[in-house]
């Protein structure tokens, strides 16, 4: 090869490795010289080093560009398939029920009910886990300003907790859009996450006791589902008589639901405030219904006392320390059984299940105290503005160590008379 067919060839390798660096700027011809007997192509590559690495660097580069743009992708078919499937949740109507033990129908709930299908079910445990979200966040600008270890640990220990419970929740919910599974395998999921829940519960309100919070407290039912609730640890007595009071708080529309719920053996409705679609609040016993005055679903915290007593079934109706409706031949000459289950916020089909929906109870309840006697107008317009000679329920009293609490029903502080806005 003479010398002028050597340059030419050298000039095309050149211009092969210059024209893979186009897109980072101006391209250059480099020019230089080699000894007679060598191989141009290997000399050509060996002079062009850099752009050697330079082009390796751009290839993984691109890689990882299209690597993200594929991640892209992913996360907005996800978003786009988890936002369609709540509105698919969102537009399904609830199926019709009946009242108290399935006796009455009503209309439609419009206060975030849940139908008690499996996905729906799922999907509403997600909210509930932002809302056990929220008492994590709390509990983080707490420990922010008190610099306590232990809590950060725990607070830790909490959230990645609820992190994959979201993740389970999330896969529950895609399975169930492609396939179909058996009842009885939904039910022992729902059991299960209903386990986890109950057990999250315990763990931040251990976390909350560990911050100094006070005593008395609040139960909050958030949503409408048929297990979230409160039961009382052990059954009331025998009783010829009683006085129940308790704070109260709710907007949910139409109807604020079960706020508490007394079943014994063979009867279900042996005690029992509810208000349940467009009714008026009523109170039963025995199964025996009376209509209270009551007008509580604005927001605000009120204070409800209810007396009773065997006796030509005489009973009184207070709200905020004012009686607002009496009536007689409530259930009159039936005393109140014992060895029942007392639960909050929702209403028994069953001895201490067959719970609805529907007739869930939404809102805040605090200090439900029980007496196995009728209160004085005194005794009960102290209770409403918290006096200190107010008495404590002598059958039933507000207190941690006497309440329960299953599927993700929470607890807060509550102080009478300081959280009535």
């Amino acid at each position: 090869m003479d010398g002028f067919s050597r340059k030419l060839f050298l000039l095309s390798c050149l211009a092969l490795v210059e024209s893979s660096t186009q897109d980072f700027g101006q391209t250059q011809f480099i020019c230089t010289s080699v000894p007679t007997d060598t191989d141009l192509c290997a000399a050509t590559m060996q002079s062009s080093g850099p752009a050697e690495e330079l082009q390796t660097t751009v290839a993984q580069l691109r890689e990882t560009v299209l690597q993200q743009q594929e991640t892209i992708r992913d996360q907005k078919e996800t978003i786009r398939e988890l936002a369609s499937k709540l509105s698919r949740c969102e537009s399904q109507s609830l199926p019709a029920g009946g009242g108290p033990g399935g006796r009455r129908p009503g209309p439609k709930n419009t206060m975030g009910d849940v139908s008690r299908g499996t996905t729906d079910t799922l999907a509403q445990l997600g909210q509930t886990l932002q809302a056990l979200k929220q008492r994590l966040e709390s509990l983080e600008q707490y420990s922010r300003g008190n610099n306590t270890a232990q809590a950060n640990s725990l607070k830790d220990l909490l959230q990645n907790k609820i992190d994959d419970m979201e993740k389970q929740v999330l896969t529950r919910v895609n399975t169930l859009e492609e396939t179909k599974p058996a009842s009885r395998n939904d039910t022992e999921q729902r059991n299960r996450v209903e386990s986890t829940l109950t057990s999250l519960h315990h763990r931040i309100t251990g976390l909350e006791k560990g911050t100094d919070r006070p005593g008395r407290f609040q139960l909050t039912f958030p949503l409408r589902t048929n297990y979230m609730y409160a039961k009382a640890k052990r059954s009331l007595p025998e009783m010829f008589s009683f006085s129940v009071c308790l704070w109260i708080r709710s907007n949910a529309s139409p109807g604020v639901g079960t706020p508490f719920s007394y079943a014994v053996p063979g009867q279900a409705n042996e005690l029992v405030l509810i208000e349940w679609g467009n009714n008026p609040m009523e109170f039963l016993i025995n199964d025996k219904v009376a209509k209270l005055p009551f007008l509580i679903n604005d927001g605000k915290w009120h204070h409800l006392c209810i007396t009773w007593t065997t006796r030509d079934g005489v009973w009184e109706a207070f709200q905020d320390g004012v009686m607002r409706g009496d009536g007689e031949n409530l259930a009159p000459y039936h005393p109140i059984k014992p060895e029942g289950v007392l639960v909050l916020g929702q209403e028994q089909d069953t001895l201490g299940g067959g719970f609805d929906a529907t007739q869930a109870y939404v809102g805040e309840l605090a200090n439900l105290n029980i007496w196995n006697r009728k209160l004085s107008t005194a005794e009960i317009y102290n209770l409403s503005t918290c006096n200190s000679k107010a008495p404590a329920g002598n059958v039933f009293s507000w207190t941690e160590s006497n309440v329960e609490i299953f599927g993700g029903a929470t607890k807060w502080t509550f102080e009478p008379c300081r959280s009535l806005n």
